[in-house]
């Protein structure tokens, strides 16, 4: 006797009206989910997943319609709920957890407030049994109990995800729709986040809505999956059939684009192409465009998603009687086009030589930071600043007590490297080890507080006192996030055109270079978007103005922090190419901060392993991967997730996350969460070659298969294997 499905959703269709026309967002989906199942949803951005995934929770902005569907949750319509009555289902049976978990928080609470808010709105609980759970909670998710008075912004990234995990879970909910929630983390925090919704999922029987592009992630958490795009699902089924055997073509490149640590392939794939217009509903495959086995009736006609016979999967395509050999064509990358050799063949000049780099800060411990946020009274807030002014004014033990102490951030501790003419440095490590710190300062957006470097031949002095207008040319940055780098009120076309101005370099062929330079980085035709302003390009497209913008001046240099973190694999490997391309072809140097380790290692030449401003093991970056020496590059490597669903990985979690670059150990810095460590690392810090041989070094005094480097018994180690 078939069980009732947990929820369950067919021929949902949502239309967006827009200033510019419907925009038709979804497109006829269909899915089941049954109890204690872990589902996913993945696609390239704006294919409709998390479109449907507000719809299911009645998020969806006043400007969206539902035209048509079924959206069922234990048999019950929650397309008829009233407001209030969904508010009840919501928390009580569907727990939410957004993507950004810092927009997710209310910046004037205390966390545990939060939690405790969204338990006493929904549950007649007392005080102290709400605080009592929230206790819980944190030490569910691996936060530490004692921190639940603290405001959002004293967390990290993956530790403010974590509480909203913990906000999610309060009430023990059926459903857990979780969208994007390690994306822009590092593969340890991401890890450890996927670990405690798996644990958490056993211990409640909950099931899982993960809205993700990253398909690694997808194999190890999931059972089935759908794949989206266009506004319509493609391909769905287990996870097994879906990741193993795809039938889809578009599933295919997707499944090719994500890169697994180890492929020995030297070329990057990407699926060209833009995503399709959904201003009017397509006539045909909505793929048909971008993929490479179409034919005319791809053209004309909507293939239905049809049952795939002896198979639990439901495929999309005029085409899946060739499954077998369009999988066997699709593995080869010049079938997509646009890929590049990911090796250089010959060693370049130097470029950047970085000798002894330091940045610090100072950290003031004032007493008259520590009032309360919220309840405090004028009377209060008045005699605080009249303390602080009283501070500011006097330099004695009245004002030392007031302001308190200041301690040393050493950001970046005395790295030391090169880049050469032509290279792809990659520079990698957790949230907070100092990357983006180590970039600024390279930019000279930060001085350095000791150590210096030299650029083409000239130290960071001469440009930073005499030609920093030449320096700024020369080297260019990338920034994070293109939603926040570009200005939102000038075109493409301004966007571009601004450094020539500002540098004034080529000013007689402006509208020239402006175009050559755009459809140099992929955005072709240029006349396409000259006009156009950033909230009208995709997050591919904005990346791609960015790197347009570094690249109009001619520079020899680029600085890349985490272009492509927050974009989906199939544009992450289109900047990657892009970047690869410009390396070998006009030998830009390019040093590329990021924490995604497993598209770095087929574009980087050579790897620099970051933790708590040092450069720990630094090499080539073959020999990083396949024999890495300090035992955090091999916990960055383990925490890498597996993209075969039947493969199995052994699991390195750092149980105790990292001290902090103002709370630094006497000894190692990695000790306290080392499995290697020794007395020895507890009392010296061991130096960057302390481990050596040709292109490959690290700073470890046990280095990992080397036992006759191990000079004394490990210590009781906090860090975990299974």
């Amino acid at each position: 006797m078939a069980s009732v499905a947990l929820i369950d959703v067919e021929d949902l269709v949502v239309r967006y009206d827009t200033e510019d026309g419907p925009l038709h967002s979804v497109n006829g989906v269909s899915f089941s989910i049954a109890d204690g199942v872990n589902y996913a949803f993945s696609g390239e951005s704006a294919s409709g997943k998390t479109t449907t995934a507000k719809a299911i929770l009645g998020l969806l902005p006043d400007h969206a319609e539902i035209e048509s569907g079924r959206v069922e949750f234990r048999g019950q319509d929650l397309l008829t709920l009233s407001p209030s009555e969904r508010q009840d289902l919501l928390w009580e049976e569907i727990a939410f957890i957004p993507q950004t978990a810092i927009d997710a928080l209310d910046p004037v609470m205390t966390v545990g407030a939060q939690i405790r808010q969204a338990i006493q709105t929904h549950r007649d609980i007392a005080t102290q049994n709400a605080k009592r759970r929230v206790d819980e909670l944190f030490r569910i998710v691996g936060l530490d109990p004692d921190r639940v008075d603290e405001y959002p912004h004293e967390f990290s990234g993956g530790m403010r995800q974590r509480v909203v995990i913990a906000m999610a879970l309060a009430l023990d909910p059926a459903l857990i729709v979780a969208d994007e929630p390690t994306t822009g983390l590092d593969v340890i925090v991401q890890d450890r986040i996927i670990d405690n919704i798996l644990q958490i999922q056993a211990e409640t029987d909950s099931s899982l809505l993960l809205i993700t592009h990253d398909l690694s992630v997808i194999a190890e958490t999931c059972d089935e999956m759908s794949v989206f795009y266009g506004g319509q699902i493609l391909e769905q089924g287990r996870i097994e059939n879906v990741l193993l055997n795809p039938t889809n073509p578009y599933t295919m490149g997707l499944k090719n684009v994500n890169s697994a640590l180890g492929d020995d392939s030297e070329e990057l794939l990407s699926v060209p192409g833009e995503p399709p217009d959904l201003s009017a509903k397509p006539d045909g495959c909505v793929f048909e465009p971008r993929c490479p086995f179409a034919d005319e009736a791809c053209a004309t006609t909507v293939p239905p998603l049809e049952e795939l016979p002896y198979r639990e999967q439901r495929v999309a395509c005029h085409n899946a009687e060739r499954a077998n050999g369009m999988r066997r064509e699709a593995a080869d990358p010049s079938i997509w086009g646009g890929t590049v050799d990911g090796t250089r063949t010959t060693d370049g000049d130097v470029l950047l030589e970085i000798d002894g780099l330091e940045k610090r800060y100072e950290r003031s411990t004032s007493l008259l930071g520590q009032f309360p946020a919220e309840g405090v009274s004028p009377l209060i807030t008045g005699l605080a600043s009249s303390l602080r002014q009283l501070y500011d004014q006097r330099g004695d033990a009245l004002g030392d007590a007031l302001g308190g102490q200041t301690s040393d951030v050493r950001a970046v501790d005395g790295v030391s490297t090169t880049v050469a003419r032509g290279e792809i440095r990659g520079v990698v490590g957790e949230s907070g080890c100092g990357k983006t710190t180590l970039g600024q300062t390279l930019a000279l957006l930060e001085e350095p507080t000791g150590g210096g470097f030299t650029f083409d031949g000239r130290s960071h002095e001469y440009y930073a006192d005499r030609d920093l207008q030449s320096f700024r040319q020369k080297l260019q940055i990338v920034f994070q996030n293109p939603y926040e780098s570009l200005n939102p009120r000038l075109t493409v076309g301004q966007l571009v055109r601004e450094p020539l101005t500002i540098h004034e370099y080529r000013l007689d062929e402006r509208e020239q270079v402006v175009t050559e330079t755009l459809e140099r980085v992929g955005m072709a035709p240029a006349e396409k978007y000259l006009g156009a302003y950033p909230n009208e390009l995709s997050g591919g497209q904005r990346q791609r103005v960015a790197i347009a913008r570094a690249l109009v001046v001619d520079p020899d240099f680029l600085i890349c922090d985490e272009p492509a973190s927050m974009l989906d694999v199939s544009l992450q490997a289109e900047v990657l190419n892009l970047l690869r391309e410009l390396a070998n072809t006009e030998e830009i140097g390019v040093l590329y901060i990021s924490h995604d380790l497993s598209s770095l290692v087929q574009i980087a030449d050579r790897l620099s392993i970051m933790y708590l401003g040092r450069f720990v093991e630094q090499g080539r970056t073959e020999r990083i991967v396949s024999d890495p020496k300090h035992p955090y590059t091999e916990a960055l490597l383990a925490a890498v997730p597996e993209s075969n669903p039947r493969a199995s990985r052994r699991r390195v979690t750092l149980e105790r996350r990292s001290a902090g670059a103002e709370d630094l150990p006497s000894g190692c810095r990695f000790a306290p969460r080392c499995p290697e460590a020794t007395e020895r690392c507890l009392t010296d810090e061991p130096a960057a070659g302390t481990w050596a041989e040709p292109d490959h070094t690290a700073a470890c005094f046990n280095p990992i298969g080397e036992p006759a480097g191990r000079d004394a018994r490990a210590l009781d180690s906090p860090i975990g294997r299974d």
